[in-house]
């Protein structure tokens, strides 16, 4: 167990780093923003279930253009969140 001293000085240097070198934290795997996985999976069932609403409602073209801006949006997710 640390005492509050040494966690206080622990927590010194974590922010010392946070603020010098946001790129090794980054590498070294700080957890400060909350995963939004589960949110996205969701979201994106949601709207690839639509995918045949719209070919029902207006033909298959549209069901198309739509497939393809949904799996264009998929790829620049995975991209962004480096999956």
């Amino acid at each position: 167990m640390l005492s509050s001293d040494e966690r206080r000085r622990l927590d010194e240097m974590a922010h010392h780093l946070r603020t010098t070198d946001p790129d090794f934290v980054a590498r070294m795997g700080d957890r400060t923003r909350p995963r939004r996985g589960r949110v996205l999976l969701v979201v994106s069932a949601l709207l690839w279930a639509t995918v045949p609403a719209l070919a029902f409602i207006g033909g298959w073209v549209a069901a198309m253009v739509s497939a393809a801006v949904l799996a264009v949006a998929g790829l620049l997710v995975l991209k962004a969140r480096r999956w």
